[in-house]
């Protein structure tokens, strides 16, 4: 573990323990985000962790980033910090100078005229839309990305992810601040933002995780804790078995963008197959062993299991990822697939 890996978590975690409670989750979820939390997480430099060290970034690489990406998921940080990292991680790639304040992304259909870049439709179900000043629209180019910075001028009435974190579709009729072309794939958007999810399941399964096997080892019946029988114990085995197995699938994917991110789909499919999978089930085994408490909105469990069925389908779920990789499973052959195994 690096210096600042070692920083970066202590740093977050210190800052998200401090300052997020139920009660602040709650109220996030009225639109009252938390007084201060967001100065303090740009004080602490984690929106730009991912920027060059020549615009005003970190520099650091992606092992790093991911430290973040979990620790939103292990706090439920009700706050647009993984889109930004991701937002601000797309203009440096393209040599764009990146703003302060929150940052989110989208997809999009560009079209560029007389020097101007502008959206050809709509911007669909952007993550928090209401809460940023700047959107990063991604377009595919014949050499890269397309990567433009917008202002944002008007977002439709938000929506509402299971979650409850805010989503609104924008229109953007104005031409970009800046744009160029990233070196990177064209199908950035979908692809990085399945990292991005990945990240947030891996660290929302450790939450759930420690908060299972505390309640199963304080609730008790029959005048033992409930830890002590063996189905309580084999479900909780299968939890930290899920939970295990995304957090290396993501350190892996992380792995692969930090070594060559146009070569990095088939590590973040992997990833995103098990961290969709390990959602739905993580999930399911917090809250029956947690038993009725767990589903009352007083308790706070939901804030996690929440984000886990949301963030499972997002950027595509275990299905869409699981058939590309078996698409490319079938066009590489079984040695090809073999030697594309062996090789990480």
């Amino acid at each position: 573990m690096s210096d600042l890996h070692a920083i970066l978590a202590d740093s977050a975690n210190r800052l998200f323990t401090e300052t997020l409670s139920r009660q602040s989750r709650a109220a996030a979820e009225e639109g009252n985000l938390p007084d201060g939390l967001w100065q303090a997480i740009e004080e602490n430099g984690f929106c730009h962790v991912l920027v060059s060290e020549a615009r005003g970034g970190a520099g650091a690489g992606w092992l790093d980033a991911l430290v973040l990406l979990k620790a939103c998921g292990v706090h439920a940080v009700p706050l647009p910090l993984p889109e930004t990292i991701l937002a601000a991680w797309f203009l440096d790639q393209a040599g764009l100078e990146v703003p302060n304040g929150p940052l989110t992304f989208a997809a999009a259909d560009m079209t560029t005229s007389g020097g101007a870049t502008v959206c050809r439709g709509p911007l669909n179900a952007v993550p928090f839309a209401a809460y940023c000043a700047h959107v990063v629209a991604l377009a595919p180019a014949e050499s890269g990305l397309h990567v433009a910075l917008f202002a944002k001028e008007k977002s439709a009435e938000p929506l509402a992810t299971i979650a409850r974190d805010p989503v609104a579709h924008l229109t953007v009729t104005s031409a970009a601040i800046a744009d160029a072309i990233a070196p990177l794939p064209a199908d950035a958007a979908m692809l990085f933002g399945a990292l991005m999810r990945s990240a947030g399941i891996a660290g929302a399964l450790q939450a759930v995780l420690s908060q299972a096997v505390e309640y199963a080892g304080d609730r008790k019946q029959f005048g033992r804790p409930i830890a002590k029988f063996q189905a309580i114990q084999h479900q909780l085995a299968e939890l930290a078995t899920h939970t295990a197995r995304v957090g290396v699938a993501v350190d892996a994917a992380g792995r692969a963008v930090a070594d060559d991110a146009h070569a990095a789909a088939f590590d973040i499919a992997v990833a995103k197959v098990l961290a969709a999978d390990a959602a739905r089930t993580g999930a399911s085994i917090a809250h029956q062993t947690h038993g009725a408490i767990g589903f009352t909105y007083e308790h706070g469990l939901h804030f996690w299991t929440r984000r886990l069925w949301s963030w499972a389908p997002d950027y595509g779920g275990a299905t869409h990822w699981a058939r590309m990789l078996g698409e490319q499973a079938i066009a590489a052959g079984g040695h090809g697939l073999w030697s594309k195994i062996v090789a990480r």
